[in-house]
């Protein structure tokens, strides 16, 4: 290395905003100075010193060969890294300059399966300067050339959208990054770098031209979208792409845009309780990604990825996969030599990138040679016997088959069997391919047979017993005697070097053949990367047709996949209901029955008995069965077969989950906050037409304030939502709503105690549990006998006390509408004069037994001033027109005037 490299290096560095520099230096990428620090701690690389004009430099190094998994390392823990490639100039010299930027949205030679996407969000702006939303979203994957756009209402909207796609990198526009909410939120939900891009790549003018000018006018005014936010993000993203010189723009032949109508809405925090494809310790094993995923290709497992996080609306599309997986799961030997054939395909997606960005390989072409001819084999074996009437025949045929055929027979006529890695060392092309480079082929042939031949004539012409020709970067080609005929070699012989047994010659016959073979190599190797450059271009041209074919290919496996499963576990296929019905006979969970005996369950909600409130003991099964029913309903909703006997499965426009609240006291919210927000963003989001899982809402509270929110929250979705529900609970005050609303009904976990010793028999039987089993569950958990058996006895005293004063009612009182009694755990309609004012007064007394509390409160005779003005007040409370905040307010004013009374 010359003196200057070191300074080189800083002076790249400093005119970058990455992170950390790899600069090429001969066959290595070098880092110096404070970034040499850093990736050795980061990869564990040796580090050297470097001495520069009197100052010593750390140093560390990774071959050309390398690059990729270095850099995947870096990136994937933050790091945005610059390339720096050496270049020579027309006197020789050697320079270095920044090729590309590498980021974690940018990095093409990724070896995941998953895919990599680069997000970006913009937000508009009110009129008075206030953020109001909407928000615009794009999302594209540079290693397969996915875009997608859309617009979304609000912020939780765009989180569940960002979470959904999970990118890796985030460019937050102008009105967004000064959001500390969202960006905060993002954070604690997503493990995306964020990258503050130029705000001018998100100005209305500068994306539409950018996006116009890369999908053209007409796409652009097609997308069908309301506003420009979504073009905006996507500009921004082409222009940072643009950038950091990936060079994947061609690639990029298609603008998705999608709305909310499109798919099944699901939140973050849905598809963190349902475990789609993590589970909530954020493993992928044991998801439900995981134990459907059969795929055979990665571009499969990508789109089995995409079905279970993005599920359909659309009942045509969704009948039409239904249809297909049908065909497969009855057609066992034709599904089996599918899958045999997949398993022969590589990611056309990807390798379409690759060409585009000029980093594909002679082997990367034979991959998409030998991966497009899985598509006819495909079709041939879809057209015939079993298959033949399904719909997966229009699969397979989408694609432009005839292109397809003739983009393999060009690479299969151009490429050798076994090319070499890289691309400029020869060897590329088979013989006929082109007829240039074959006469150079032929020319450089004979000039090395003649060079071969050589000892074998200076043998026979001289007499020379101990003769070799060779070649070595030192001296060229060169004739080597032995030293005892050294001195017998003919005169035109040149010496050159001596050695200790032996001396090197030259003849000029021999000099001129050397460089005739140099300018040979020199000639074929610059023709025959021009070809390749050339091949490849005419593969990068055709991305459009490759991601055609890799979609059709990653469909037909993803099709294959959920059949195998669905034959190999009993699995049926659902009907796609149109009354409103989710009616599951013999449920199950599809995650949980793989590990365990799974005991099923039958489901039933329809029009009249829409809200089902699940009691039963801890541990029995109610967050199962409420899980395995928005599974059920998600999978149908992917086009799957489900985990049931049969299952007609209404088609909802989302599924929102209140299913334990993950603990976020780090980021300095409670567990109960955390709650209260997902809550919200429920009785704020869902529609009619959406499916709810609550569990044990209210329970991070008080139990008076617990009963108050579940109770309003349960009258909330009844009457003002209309959706299917599921509500588990610990409150059993609640059962008795079913009394009192028309669409709530009950159902429990069935339990089994006989002489103390408590059975969960794991079946959801009709009705209300008739007590809890907390004491048990607590001794199940191996909670020391001491405190279980002081436990039984509390509770004995406790429901003594609760029996005496639920004998206590009277007063002179007709309400005008149910009072509930906590005591008597119903709803009282006396027909006595005085009845309600006991069930008023008294109604703190049985949620403290629940509670664990002391002492009871006595049971009044007569009613106070205090508590006669909180009866007028609640008589006067219209619950079913209250909302559910407001309500909770009252309970609490009300709670407040007796407590001072």
């Amino acid at each position: 290395m010359s003196q200057g490299i070191v300074e080189e290096f800083l002076s790249i560095k400093a005119d970058s905003d990455a992170d950390l520099l790899a600069m090429q230096c001969g066959d290595f990428y070098e880092f110096f100075a404070n970034d040499a620090e850093t990736v050795s701690d980061e990869l564990d690389l040796t580090v050297s010193q470097k001495s520069s004009h009197g100052s010593s430099y750390p140093m560390a190094g990774i071959p050309l060969s390398e690059l990729t998994p270095y850099m995947k390392a870096l990136v994937d823990r933050g790091y945005r890294v610059a390339v720096a490639d050496q270049f020579q100039d027309d006197n020789g010299d050697h320079y270095r300059e920044i090729t590309r930027l590498i980021t974690p949205g940018t990095l093409i030679e990724t070896t995941d399966a998953d895919a990599q996407y680069l997000a970006a969000v913009v937000r508009s702006e009110g009129s008075s300067g206030d953020v109001t939303g909407p928000y615009g979203l794009a999302f594209a994957d540079i290693t397969t050339g996915q875009f997608y756009v859309t617009e979304v209402d609000t912020a939780a909207d765009a989180h569940a959208e960002l979470y959904r796609f999970d990118p890796a990198e985030v460019l937050p526009g102008p009105e967004v990054r000064t959001d500390d909410e969202f960006a905060r939120q993002l954070r604690e939900r997503s493990d995306a770098s964020l990258t503050l891009f130029d705000t001018d790549a998100f100005a209305p003018g500068r994306s539409a031209h950018t996006v116009r000018e890369q999908f053209g006018s007409e796409t652009v005014d097609s997308i069908g979208l309301e506003s420009d936010l979504a073009v905006r993000a996507a500009g921004a993203i082409l222009s940072y792409v643009e950038e950091t010189g990936v060079g994947v723009t061609q690639s990029m032949t298609r603008l998705q845009a999608y709305t909310a109508a499109d798919h099944l809405t699901l939140d973050g925090t849905t598809q963190r309780n349902l475990e789609l494809v993590e589970t909530m310790h954020g493993d992928g094993e044991g998801s439900l990604m995981d134990t459907i995923d059969h795929t055979e290709t990665s571009p499969g497992g990508r789109l089995l990825r995409e079905w279970l996080t993005r599920p359909r609306q659309d009942e045509t599309e969704l009948r039409r996969r239904l249809d297909c997986v049908t065909a497969l799961a009855a057609a066992a030997l034709p599904r089996e030599r599918l899958r045999e054939t997949l398993d022969g395909g590589y990611d056309l997606e990807r390798l379409a990138s690759r060409a585009a960005s000029g980093s594909a390989n002679a082997r990367d072409l034979l991959s998409v040679r030998d991966t497009l001819g899985l598509l006819p084999a495909l079709a041939d074996e879809i057209s015939g016997g079993q298959l033949a009437d399904s719909p997966l025949s229009t699969v397979v045929e989408q694609p432009d088959r005839e292109a397809a055929a003739d983009l393999r027979e060009t690479l299969d006529e151009a490429l050798a069997d076994d090319p070499p890695k890289t691309v400029t060392q020869g060897g590329l092309f088979r013989h006929g391919f082109d007829d240039e480079l074959d006469e150079l082929i032929e020319r450089h042939r004979e000039v090395e047979e003649w060079l071969d031949g050589l000892a074998d004539r200076l043998k026979r012409q001289h007499g020379l017993s101990h003769v070799t020709v060779d070649r070595n970067k030192t001296d060229g080609y060169y004739i080597q005697v032995g030293k005892s005929q050294a001195d017998t070699v003919p005169e035109s012989f040149q010496h050159i070097k001596t050695l200790k047994n032996s001396k090197r010659f030259v003849t000029d016959e021999l000099a001129e053949r050397e460089r005739e073979i140099l300018r040979l190599e020199e000639s074929r190797g610059e023709l025959e990367y021009e070809r390749f450059q050339e091949l490849r271009e005419t593969v990068a041209e055709r991305s459009a047709l490759l991601q055609d074919v890799g979609r059709a290919i990653a469909e037909v496996d993803v099709l294959c996949s959920l059949a195998t499963h669905a034959a190999a576990n009993d699995w049926n296929r659902p009907e796609l209901s149109a009354d409103g019905r989710l009616d599951i006979e013999a449920g199950r969970h599809p995650v949980v029955e793989q590990a365990t005996e799974f005991v099923p369950n039958d489901l039933r909600l329809d029009d009249d008995r829409g809200f089902l409130i699940v009691t039963g003991p801890n541990m029995s099964g109610k967050s199962t069965y409420m899980r395995q029913a928005a599974l059920i309903t998600l999978l149908a909703q992917v086009g799957s077969f489900v985990p049931a006997r049969a299952a007609t499965v209404r088609i909802v426009d989302g599924i929102y989950t209140r299913v334990g609240a993950l603990d976020e006291l780090a980021q300095g919210r409670s567990t109960f906050m955390v709650e209260m927000q997902e809550l919200s963003n429920i009785l704020h989001s869902a529609t009619e037409d959406s499916l709810v899982i609550l569990d044990e809402v209210g329970r991070g509270t008080a139990t008076y304030d617990g009963i108050s929110i579940a109770w309003a929250a349960t009258e909330y979705i009844h009457n003002r939502i209309g959706c299917h529900c599921l509500f588990a609970t610990h409150y059993h005050e609640l059962t008795a709503l079913a009394s009192h609303l028309d669409r709530v009904d009950n159902v429990h976990v069935a339990a089994d105690e006989r002489d103390g010793e408590i059975t969960f028999l794991r079946t959801v039987q009709e009705g209300p549990t008739d007590r809890s089993y907390g004491i048990h569950v607590a001794d199940l958990a191996g909670v020391p006998l001491p405190v279980v058996d002081r436990a039984r006895n509390v509770l004995d005293k406790l429901r003594e006390e609760k029996a005496i004063e639920a004998k206590g009612a009277g007063g002179d009182t007709e309400p005008t509408q149910a009072v509930f009694d906590l005591s008597a755990g119903e709803f009282q309609r006396p027909e006595t004069n005085g009845t309600a004012d006991h069930a008023a007064t008294d109604t703190t007394a049985s949620t403290d037994h629940e509670a664990g509390g002391g002492a009871t409160t006595p049971v009044q005779q007569s009613v106070d001033p205090a508590a006669e003005a909180v009866l007028e007040a609640i008589a006067s409370t219209d619950i079913n027109e209250t909302p559910p905040v407001e309500l909770m307010a009252k309970v609490q004013e009300w709670q407040d005037q007796l407590d001072d009374r």
